[in-house]
């Protein structure tokens, strides 16, 4: 195996390496103040993180997660953390996530932002995720796919908490 000097990793490690770009918009029949105070709740987190098994505080702002999820054939169990960084109240914040399991390991970052539109609320989230194992394999089509119905997924059912 060759190996890369620029980043010292094997042909084969940079090949088990995927980068996707995380991004969307989503609208909020509710006040910004309402939807931030739910996106600060622990509970409407676990509640509508996609398998969620469990989620339990470390401090303030990081929480340890177990969760259940599946990409085409690949599925399993994957513990890891999820970090809120960077809070300007009502404004946005930073969520650091990253967790590992049988298949492979993910490491993310994104950007929410929320702003007010017509009457409710607009969040957009800006990120990137770095997954490595038999997940990045699957390719970065299926993995971009995945994440994005993940993500809508996420946003739906905060969006039925709040506005039902």
């Amino acid at each position: 195996m060759a190996s890369s000097p620029a980043i010292g990793l094997t042909e084969t490690e940079v090949e088990r390496r995927l980068r996707l770009k995380v991004e969307g918009t989503f609208t909020i029949d509710a006040a910004r103040a309402h939807v931030w105070d739910m996106l600060m709740a622990p509970e409407t987190l676990a509640g509508c993180i996609p398998g969620c098994e469990s989620f339990e505080p470390v401090d303030e702002d990081t929480y340890n997660i177990a969760m259940r999820v599946g990409v085409a054939a690949v599925r399993g169990n994957y513990t890891g953390s999820v970090t809120i960084a960077d809070k300007q109240s009502l404004e946005s914040y930073r969520m650091v996530v990253q967790g590992k399991g049988r298949g492979g390991s993910v490491r993310g970052e994104g950007v929410l932002t929320l702003a007010d539109i017509d009457g409710g609320t607009q969040v957009s989230i800006v990120g990137d995720a770095h997954v490595t194992g038999v997940v990045a394999r699957v390719g970065q089509r299926l993995m971009g796919n995945a994440s994005r119905m993940l993500m809508n997924q996420f946003f739906n059912c905060l969006k039925s908490k709040i506005e039902n």
